[in-house]
């Protein structure tokens, strides 16, 4: 038995070697071997070992591992998915990402900062229907209503953050039913005359006080202390070991005060002989706290809202034809090789291609383009785009996780959890956090003590509560990544996919931007202008037959425009052998025993092919027109060339004077001749160009610019392209580009027009400038918030903060970083 599964929640090689040594331990499994770079486990055993038992090893760890295609026994992964598919999506992560791109595989607290987790959106796997009428009937397949005939609808799944709003709702209208007598009781001393100590005396009030105040403990706040326990015994001092401490002490002074009160001296005690009892501030701070939270719970949900936007788009049943007959499916029914009908108005179930019929595609959701794209027989379309006023059948290509849609999700999912490089001075700042604060209310209690008026230790007690309160790390925590999960999803509805938080960051300071020719600068979709034959015994005919036999096996744009124009011809290739493609310079095969060789200047010189002055000359005229001219050879001897035009983008021009306007040098790194990069860069206004360029020399000139105190930005579509992408300092493919272009960029543009490059610096320029007005609001508030609740404008104005003030303030300084994340919805890029 050998398996590969997927392993979620790794982020270290710490995590990686626990996963290991724990897969390693599980009897009957011969060797484990964990690679973090892929995410993934190699199991190896003599003998059957079981799904379960792998998941059991992992089950108490905030790792998961999960079934995968090369599974050795596959009933395992059905049944895996199908208890997934009725717990719903089951991967969690902190809003603050304490510890990176962590997932957990359960519901529950962050261990590092305490803070709900919250679960990361995706689309679920299995869809149920039922009856808008009658709720009890659930049926696993779309179909009519046994009770009233009515067609069944999809069920809509509840996400966790929404359960665990609810219960925080609940919680939190509990606090107050039990928090606002008490409030009344303890305030009730400021009025005149008061009216309450008519019915009983001030003793008797501190009982009642004190079992009004049990429910709120113990129930409706009571997470909030465990989470206090957990943060000091692992030593992972965060916001709720201030809450649970300035609070906890609150409440059992006065429990010891109610049930021992001969044990405090007199100046604790009130003028009635009672001592000072707490019950209204701890429960209102416990309360107020939960207001927050419940708010926090709210704006989580809105912050990925992008991302369930984007769920939305995919429809949960299709139109499949079978047997020439149509029939209504779940889109989890749907294969590879199936053919779909999709009508006017209806949603594209999955990704594939147009082999009957034709119209115009809404796009807009993916792409951020408004007007639809008309699409013909062999055109490519996506799942979740909508069609037209027009009937096609498709061809079924990529269905499940392996759509577009799906991928821009889990690249947004998997983008919003990865850290800003800006985020490191708030991750250290909060590492020392929580003990400076607890250090200041020590001290705060022992100054007020020593020189506070009379009563000197209630006024030292109150405010060392209030600095514990008021503190809050956890808006410094959240002023990161709470704009990057915002802005990452802002960018995936504008078609600007961006692969992590550091490529984010690195777009704001960018100084030059370098971009490819085709399939970046041009449309990528270049046509055949005409073909020449320099060899008087053979005819255009012939020279067309050889290129298309050679470019069979290629997938340069180049080569599809010949295949292209071959086909249209009726050209039929010629069998080949021993292909290879030469990046930079062209391709090279056998045929008939001889060599071929189609490509540039460079591979004629390779294969000591000569040209004589006049076919240069012709050949460099239409070079110079912007146009790709490719010789075609066998052995030593030219036979001819080809020549090829690719429109330059439309919006090519402006978007690249918009670019420098904004400051930026742009640069285009071509492997075309020179005349052609000429004319194409004259025709741009380009600040400079590079021709003839291999894969290393594009490599080799960025490092140049690198080491010129330059910050790079790379654009490409190709395979060739790649090593410089991932050299740049952020590389953006072009989402009509090969994978391997889109794999190496940090960027990824749907729409692959230079707007895209555009849109991606402004998100970024906005998305850094929230980041850094959230800093700037959190450690703002905790400089002035935490002096104010020690008491330093005591001395001059006479104001003390109340530790319920203090709660209230700390509550909303979460939530205002939050909302000010929000504001990247609105913002134009």
């Amino acid at each position: 038995m050998k398996g590969t599964y997927p392993i979620e929640g790794m982020s270290c090689n710490g995590c990686r070697t626990y996963v290991e040594n724990t897969l390693n331990k599980i009897e009957g499994v011969k060797t484990a071997t964990v690679d973090l770079q892929k995410g993934e486990a190699v199991v190896e055993a003599d003998a059957l070992v079981s799904f379960k038992k792998l998941e059991a090893a992992l089950k108490d760890s905030h790792y998961r591992i999960l079934p995968s295609g090369n599974h050795p026994y596959p009933h395992h992964e059905e049944h895996h998915q199908k208890e997934s598919s009725e717990k719903g999506n089951g991967i969690f992560y902190c809003p603050m990402h304490c510890e990176g791109n962590k997932t957990y595989n359960k519901p529950g607290n962050c261990p590092i900062c305490g803070m709900d987790l919250v679960e990361q959106p995706a689309i679920k796997k299995t869809v149920q229907y039922t009856c808008p009428m009658h709720p009890e009937v659930i049926r696993n397949e779309p179909g009519n209503c046994p009770i009233c005939g009515m067609d069944l609808v999809p069920v809509a799944g509840e996400m966790e953050e929404d359960k665990t709003y609810k219960t925080l709702l609940r919680k939190f209208k509990i606090a107050v039913l039990f928090t606002l007598p008490i409030f009344i009781i303890g305030m009730s001393e400021m009025l005149p005359g008061n009216p309450l100590f008519k019915v009983m005396d001030l003793r008797y009030w501190n009982w009642v006080e004190l079992i009004l105040s049990i429910p709120v403990v113990f129930y409706a706040a009571w997470m909030f202390f465990e989470r206090t326990w957990r943060s000091i015994i692992t030593w992972h001092l965060n916001m709720f070991t201030l809450i649970g401490i300035g609070s906890g002490v609150a409440w059992l002074f006065s429990l010891i005060a109610l049930f021992f009160p001969g044990v405090f001296p007199d100046e604790f005690k009130t003028h009635h002989g009672t001592v000072y009892v707490y019950f209204e501030a701890a429960t209102v701070i416990l309360t107020l706290v939960l207001l927050g939270q419940l708010m926090e719970a709210r704006a989580h949900g809105k912050t990925n809202a992008a991302i369930k936007a984007l769920l939305k788009l995919a429809p949960n049943t299709a139109t499949k034809i079978i047997d020439n007959k149509e029939q209504i499916v779940s889109v989890d029914d749907i294969h590879p090789g199936n053919f779909l009908r999709v009508k006017p108005g209806e949603k594209i179930p999955v990704d594939g291609s147009i082999i009957e019929g034709e119209s115009n595609i809404d796009e807009s959701m993916i792409t951020g383009e408004p007007l639809p794209v008309t699409k013909k027989t062999g055109d490519k379309v996506n799942a979740g785009t909508i069609n037209g006023n027009k009937t096609f059948v498709m061809k079924a290509e990529k269905v499940g996780a392996e759509t577009l849609l799906s991928q821009i999700i889990e690249m947004v999912n998997a983008a919003s959890r990865s850290k800003a490089p800006v985020q490191k001075l708030a991750d250290k700042i909060s590492g020392y956090f929580v003990p400076i604060v607890v250090l200041i209310a020590v001290i705060t209690f022992i100054l007020w003590s020593a020189f506070g008026p009379a009563p000197s230790h209630v006024y030292a007690l109150v405010n060392a509560i209030a600095v514990l309160i008021i503190a809050c790390p956890c808006a410094l925590g959240l002023a990161t990544p709470m704009a990057v999960m915002v802005g990452m999803g802002k960018g995936a509805q504008s078609g600007v996919l961006i692969k992590n938080a550091e490529a984010l960051e690195k777009m704001n300071e960018v100084t030059m931007v370098v971009i490819d020719k085709t399939g970046t600068v041009t449309e990528g979709k270049p046509s055949v202008e005409k073909i020449i034959s320099v060899r008087p015994s053979l005819t255009e005919q012939n020279i067309l037959q050889k290129i298309v036999s050679l470019n069979s096996n290629s997938e340069h744009p180049l080569a599809q425009a010949t295949l292209e124009y071959g086909k249209k011809e009726n050209v039929k290739p010629l069998p080949v052998s021993h292909f290879e493609a030469i990046s930079g310079k062209g391709v090279t095969a056998i045929s008939n025993n001889k060599k071929l060789a189609l490509g540039n200047s460079k591979l004629m010189v390779q294969e000591n092919v000569s040209i004589s002055e006049t076919i240069e000359q012709k050949v460099t005229y239409e070079q110079q027109q912007g146009k790709t001219v490719s010789y075609l050879s066998e052995g030593t001897n030219i036979l001819g060339y080809i020549v090829i035009s690719d429109k330059i983008k439309e919006n090519a021009k402006e978007a690249i004077h918009q670019l420098q306007q904004e400051g930026l040098e742009v640069w285009m790194f071509t492997g075309d001749n020179e005349y052609t990069a000429k004319a194409v860069s004259e025709h741009l206004g380009l600040d400079g160009y590079k021709a003839g360029m291999l894969p290393e020399d594009k490599l080799n000139e960025i490092k140049r610019f690198q080491t010129e105190g330059k910050k790079v930005v790379m654009a490409g579509d190709g395979i060739n392209d790649a090593p410089a992408l991932s050299q740049a300092d952020t590389g953006i493919a072009m989402g009509t580009g090969t994978d391997v272009a889109i794999e190496s960029a940090g960027v990824t543009l749907l729409k692959g027009d230079l707007n895209g490059i555009v849109k991606a610096r402004k998100l970024s320029e906005k998305t850094m400038k929230n980041i850094k007005q959230n800093l700037w609001f959190a450690l703002g508030y905790n400089i002035l918030g935490i002096p104010i609740a020690a008491g330093v404008l005591f001395p001059f104005f006479g104001l003390l903060l109340s530790p319920m003030i203090a709660a209230l303030a700390m509550s909303f300084s979460s939530v205002s970083v939050i909302s000010n994340s929000l504001r990247l919805r609105s913002a134009r890029i």
